[in-house]
Formats: structure tokens, C-alpha cells, sequence
């Protein structure tokens, strides 16, 4: 229909003839044809009376976060079905911010302008974002912690993983949400624990779901840390929830903190499939609250269990040793009572044949000293005769020398005694020309003085 001409006599048409040629060209582009696209939701709003979901589609450049391009989308019917079927199969909420691989048909309404009809959504896609992200924070937690992080097999070894159990496991720090069920199934366990051991248990509450709020786990472990407590272990726990709630749990830096802290790690943390970050950091991880508490009473058990087989081994080895040394005392009793009997046996025999030889020993004794005595008597009378000869005949030749010998004998030979201040001197070695001399004959002593000294050669009255 062509409208009236306006003053200007320009051609023209309505906006619903505009919108309506639009709608046929699309619908002839585009028919009945769907596309996947990757994009991200933002704008998101949810109608419940209607179970209508309203939402934008938008791509974005990567490095500068520009907007590349922007569309309306929305979802109802078996649509919404599959929205409900993907958030319950990830666990991940259909929400702004989040990046989807979605089936959609292209639609174009006079009223509503161009829009996509949301078909349905892949949940294997943005289970992959999930896993490749958890892949990601592995990689950079061993690529920039090779001090304290490492992997052998599949297994990862970090500091923490290589501390030691204390024997007992008995002042524990656990950091949970008070409102958690997880966290009261956990103490009910350690409080009713069968073997009644007690437990000090300090309490660090926080949120423990939402990946927003890994920055509060992180400040509760340092915490922790600063406490300068003695703890035996610090335990992680949460309840059961979707993949989406353990997220927090895949954190770099929080996952960073468990590696490298100095106190034994356990994670309770409420999941039956596949482990977070955290537990492969950690010391020990279990699947449960309930599991950890388990796995704290079952450790002391075993350390106790330890000291009760000791106690049963010293036991049997003591019994063991008593009733050895038994045997032998009595096997040396035995031979104490046999020995001691022949000792007394054959002492008494020596005693009796000692007897015998003290009342008969003496009076041989005697008779044979009496003879000795009477022979030495005899000996001595005859001997001491021919000694005192022999003796004086020993005096007589000494007196014969000594006359011979005597200076006066000498000095009536021929000889004179020489002597320097009234000392006899043998030899002129301290005689000088000028000294004193006393000269002493048979009968005369002449004083004089040296006027001459000469060498003599001595011979003259050589035999």
C-alpha cells in the first residue's frame, strides 16, 4: 500500500510494511535453520509465572574486552526444561557472566525486533570449562611452586603431604560454615567417638561455598597459621552440593596456601566423583566430614592399638624371661645344694686326715728337731775351735801388714813425709816455687821453703 504523499512528494511506506518486508527476508535467510553459538549471558532475568527466561548474548574481544557483538536471546517451553536439565547436571547456575554453547534459532518480531530463541544448551561444553580451568591451576601451581609442589604419576607431592601425623591426633583447627550439617555430622563423630577419646577443637567459621569467597578460606588459614597453636592437623570441611559449590575448593590461591602450609592438612570436603584442588594439595583428603572425622578416631586407634600390642609383647616377653631365669635358678639351686654337699663331704674328710696329722706330726716333728739340735750343738762346739784358729791366723798376717804399712815403719826406711800447712801432700801438682814446707823424718821435722821445682821421672826405685 502506498500511503499519501507528504507536502515533500517523497515516496514512502509504513514501518510495519518496513519491519514486516524485514521479517520475510529473514525468515527466508534463515528459515527453520538453528546454530551453536559460544557466547556469554548478561542482562539474565527469570519470569517463574511464565517460565520464561529473558537474557543478552555477547561476544567480547579477549584482550581488550570490547564488545563484539550483542543480541536478545530468551528461552521457555522444553527450553526451559534444558536450562533446568544443565543446571543440574553441572551444577552450575544459568546466570550472567557465564559461557555457554547454546543451540538457537534466529527470530525476528515487528514488536520485539531480532532475537534468538534459545534451543538448547551443552552441558559437556562448559564442563570442560570447568575441568581445562581445574587443568590450568594445576599446571600454574606446579609451574611457579616447584619448591613445594610437584607431581610424580598422578600423584601430587607437596610440603604439606610430606609433614608427619603426630602419634595423636588431638588439637585439630577446623574451618567451616557454622550453619553447615557437614560440620555437625563431623563432631558428632569425634564426640561420639566409641573409644571415647577427646578432642580440643577450635572453630574458624566462614563462608565455605561460592568461588567468591576462596579469599575468606585463605584468611581463615593464615589465621590459623598466626595463631602459633600447636594444632596436630587442620581440617577443611563442607556439606554435599553441586560441582558448582566445590569451585571455591579449585581457588590457585587458596589451593597455594594448603600446598606450603607447616600443619597437616585434612579436607572433609562433601563430594563422591572427583577431587578439588585443594584435596590434591593437602595431606590426606576424604570424601566426607563424616569420613575425616572417621579417619581422625581410626588414626588414634591404630597409635593406640600400637601401644596395647607393645604392652601384650612385654607382657608374654616378661613372662617369657621370668620363667627362663626360674628354670635356671632352680637348675642353679639344684647344683648349689649337689656342689655344697660333695664340698662338705670332702672337706671333712681333709679335715679328719688333718686331724690326724697335727696329733701325730708334732712328736716326729719334735724328736727329729731334738736331733738337729743335738747334731748342731756338736758342730758348733768342734767348729768353733778350728774357726777362732783360723781367725787368728787371719788377725796375726793382718798386724804383720799394717806394722809394715805404718808411716813410722816407712820413715825408717829411708822416707819422709812431705806436708803444706800441716796437711800430708802425695803429689807437687799444688806446690809452687816459694811455698812452706814441713819435712817430716824418723825423728826430725825440718821446715822449709821451695826455691826450685823439676819434673821427675820416677823410676829410680823401680824393682
Amino acid at each position: 500500500m502506498v500511503v499519501p504523499s507528504h507536502p515533500s512528494n517523497r515516496p514512502s511506506i509504513s514501518l510495519s510494511e518496513l519491519t514486516g518486508r524485514i521479517r520475510q527476508t529473514i525468515d527466508e535467510v534463515f528459515g527453520q535453520n538453528t546454530f551453536w553459538v559460544i557466547a556469554d549471558i548478561t542482562n539474565y532475568t527469570y519470569k517463574p509465572q511464565s517460565n520464561y527466561h529473558y537474557f543478552e548474548l555477547v561476544e567480547k574481544d579477549k584482550s581488550s574486552s570490547k564488545i563484539l557483538a550483542k543480541i536478545a536471546g530468551r528461552a521457555w517451553g522444553n527450553a526451559a526444561v534444558n536450562i533446568t536439565n544443565f543446571e543440574q547436571t553441572t551444577g552450575q547456575k544459568f546466570k550472567n557472566d557465564i559461557n555457554v554453547l547454546i543451540q538457537v534459532s534466529v527470530q525476528y518480531n515487528p514488536s520485539f525486533g531480532l532475537q534468538l530463541n534459545l534451543i538448547d544448551i551443552d552441558t559437556s561444553f562448559t564442563l570442560g570449562l570447568f575441568e581445562q580451568q581445574r587443568k590450568d591451576t594445576l599446571a600454574r601451581l606446579l609451574l611457579e611452586n616447584a619448591d613445594f609442589i610437584q607431581k610424580q604419576g598422578e600423584q601430587y607431592i607437596t610440603r604439606n603431604s610430606l609433614l608427619h601425623l603426630n602419634k595423636v591426633i588431638q588439637s585439630i583447627a577446623i574451618i567451616s560454615s557454622d550453619t553447615s550439617a557437614g560440620y555437625l555430622d563431623f563432631k558428632h563423630t569425634l564426640e561420639n567417638n566409641t573409644f571415647n577419646y577427646k578432642f580440643d577443637i577450635d572453630n574458624y567459621f566462614t563462608l565455605v561455598q561460592g568461588e567468591v569467597n576462596a579469599k575468606q578460606i585463605l584468611r581463615k588459614i593464615i589465621e590459623v597459621f598466626q595463631s602459633k597453636k600447636s594444632y596436630d592437623a587442620l581440617v577443611i570441611i563442607r556439606g554435599g552440593g553441586s560441582q558448582m559449590d566445590f569451585l571455591i575448593f579449585d581457588n590457585y590461591d587458596l589451593s597455594r596456601a594448603i600446598a606450603r602450609f607447616p600443619i597437616p592438612v585434612i579436607t572433609g570436603i562433601g563430594h563422591q566423583k572427583n577431587e578439588t584442588i585443594a584435596d590434591l594439595m593437602a595431606h590426606t583428603s576424604t570424601k566426607t566430614p563424616t569420613k575425616a572425622a572417621e579417619l581422625i578416631v581410626a588414626h588414634n586407634r591404630a597409635f593406640e592399638e600400637q601401644i596395647l600390642n607393645m604392652q601384650k609383647v612385654i607382657l608374654i616377653k616378661t613372662f617369657q624371661i621370668i620363667n627362663l631365669h626360674k628354670d635356671k635358678l632352680a637348675h642353679l639351686n639344684h647344683i648349689t645344694i649337689n656342689t655344697t654337699k660333695e664340698l662338705l663331704h670332702k672337706y671333712h674328710k681333709k679335715i679328719i686326715n688333718l686331724s690326724t696329722a697335727i696329733l701325730t706330726n708334732p712328736k716326729i716333728i719334735i724328736s727329729n728337731r731334738k736331733k738337729d739340735l743335738t747334731n748342731l750343738s756338736n758342730n758348733i762346739q768342734s767348729y768353733s775351735r778350728i774357726f777362732f784358729a783360723n781367725k787368728r791366723g787371719y788377725l796375726g798376717h793382718f798386724i804383720s801388714v799394717i806394722r809394715l804399712m805404718s808411716p813410722q815403719n816407712i820413715l825408717n826406711k829411708g822416707f819422709a813425709i812431705v806436708k803444706v800447712d800441716g796437711k800430708i801432700v802425695s803429689n807437687a801438682s799444688g806446690i809452687e816455687t816459694g811455698t812452706k814446707l814441713s819435712v817430716q823424718f824418723t825423728d826430725t821435722e825440718i821446715d822449709t821453703i821451695v826455691t826450685n821445682k823439676k819434673t821427675y821421672n820416677g823410676s829410680e826405685f823401680n824393682l
